[in-house]
């Protein structure tokens, strides 16, 4: 299978869709791809059933009888049999599905099969029927069938538990993001302050450069400012109202006011359960749910502290929704006015630097040194990177880690690789390196990480004055990260 020459990067899933529809071995497969919209699950699907001569169907949001309906003509046009295919039931729909098959393996894709199994819950259960083992309906095809779905709470349920289809499924990918490397190259920016500008505001989402902004890209620095008036806080453009579609879009999110309230809390900094609750002014049991709900569509994580046992603090996952909460929706009457944007944008930059920003060069600081980070650098491969708080009894205080790194553990003790901290708009000294060495003795005399190699790591955005170039140059457990670094250029 040859890959588009216009999809971007997508190697590791092309190659995977690749392996799971060319495999030889007889008999029907199949696979589950998953994964937040807008991020070209689609177009990789409908590019592999090109490629391979496959079927391609794009459920909708619709009664049972007229889904049935539409694949039959759909089924029909691909085909073109003697008569045209008229299914009685889901058991018929499945089994023609699975006979075409031809000389070679074929992908069949249903896409947005939630929309399906929303209006026949007993859908999952009648595909696990088809796909039983010694089926003669099965074993005598070579289809390789592909559910897909935007709907990651559902989708993510699909094969787990007592799921009926779990155990039958030969690929499980989900698309993710792209990552703020890719993200840079896809958008076309080479400057990485401006790369993690935009990247803090849309993520690594592909549609919100060539649906949503139709290819518009910051020309430069300079104009940073003038690109988010005239394409994420216009009107006119798709992206002014996508963190709203996005929150709708989702089928389990019902009390979307409750759900927006709780996002909203986040995004103005109360991270914990309990800030949440308080920041709502209703008690922390009333918002167990929600919060679940978010977690299992993508739009809420949490993150355990590194340093408390039993501690959690959440974070949105999702830029654009992020944005929306702090910047947009505070003033959102006066952003529908047409001409406002640049006025409002005016008053919020610093609330989008102190809300959004900052968070999210952390955030992206971590995702460094779990994917990006050399292990030799950090001393080993990291089994986790997290955040957390520091409790130092004797100074009766408490210090707050931006980027905890964790080895794997070799014995008693997880190995405590690096301790960091990350600074956006801060020219980091001396100072801060001396106070992850005082950190690091708290952590030390705790006892719980092996902190014998643990390096200390300093991000910055803005760079670094020449004590803290000097401390790195005679200590070899001090590394300056800038913002080069995380995108690929050398540690200083």
């Amino acid at each position: 299978m040859k890959k588009p020459v216009d999809m971007f990067d997508r190697d590791y899933e092309w190659a995977a869709l690749t392996r799971f529809i060319t495999d030889t071995q007889p008999g029907a497969t199949l696979g589950v791809v998953s994964g937040r919209r807008r991020q070209g699950k689609t177009f990789l699907l409908e590019a592999a059933c090109e490629a391979a001569g496959g079927f391609y169907f794009g459920a909708t949001e619709a009664a049972d009888a007229e889904s049935l309906r539409r694949l039959g003509t759909a089924l029909t046009a691909h085909t073109r049999p003697p008569s045209p295919y008229h299914f009685a039931d889901w058991h018929e729909a499945v089994d023609a599905l699975l006979a075409l098959d031809g000389a070679q393996p074929v992908p069949i894709v249903i896409d947005e099969f939630p929309y399906l199994a929303k209006a026949n819950p007993e859908l999952p259960s009648i595909i696990q029927n088809a796909f039983r083992p010694l089926r003669e309906q099965r074993t005598g095809s070579r289809a390789r069938l592909l559910l897909c779905g935007s709907a990651l709470s559902f989708m993510g349920g699909l094969l787990s538990g007592n799921a009926p289809l779990r155990g039958r499924a030969g690929l499980e990918l989900v698309v993710r993001p792209l990552d703020h490397r890719l993200a840079a190259d896809f958008w076309g920016i080479t400057d990485p302050r401006l790369a993690l500008q935009v990247h803090a505001i849309l993520g690594g989402t592909p549609a919100y450069r060539r649906e949503f902004a139709r290819g518009d890209s910051p020309s430069g620095p300079d104009d940073f400012d003038d690109w988010v008036v005239r394409t994420v806080l216009n009107p006119e453009t798709p992206l002014f109202r996508e963190a709203r579609y996005l929150l709708a879009e989702e089928p389990d999110l019902r009390d979307t006011a409750l759900y927006l309230s709780v996002l909203g809390a986040v995004a103005e900094g109360n991270t914990t359960r309990g800030g949440m609750a308080g920041y709502l002014e209703r008690k922390a049991t009333d918002i167990a749910h929600p919060i679940n709900v978010l977690e299992d569509a993508g739009l809420l994580q949490r993150e355990a502290d590194a340093f408390r046992t039993n501690r959690s603090t959440y974070r949105i996952a999702e830029p654009l929704i992020a944005f929306y909460h702090a910047v947009m929706r505070p003033v959102w009457p006066q952003l529908e006015r047409p001409g406002n944007a640049a006025r409002v944008w005016q008053a919020s930059r610093r609330r989008y630097v102190a809300n959004i920003l900052g968070p999210h060069f952390e955030q992206v600081c971590r995702e460094w040194a779990l994917h990006h980070a050399d292990p030799d650098l950090l001393g080993g491969l990291p089994a986790h990177v997290g955040r957390g708080v520091v409790s130092d009894p004797s100074a009766r205080t408490s210090h707050e880690v931006d980027v905890a790194v964790i080895g794997v553990a070799d014995g008693t003790k997880a190995p405590l690789l690096a301790i960091g901290e990350a600074k956006w708009n801060d020219k980091m000294g001396i100072a801060h390196i001396d106070r992850l060495r005082r950190i690091r003795d708290v952590i030390t005399r705790a006892g719980r990480y092996d902190t014998g190699r643990t390096q200390l790591l300093c991000f910055s955005g803005a760079g670094f004055n020449d004590k803290a170039r000097h401390a790195a140059a005679i200590s070899p457990d001090v590394q300056l990260i800038d913002l080069r670094a995380l995108y690929g250029g050398d540690v200083i």
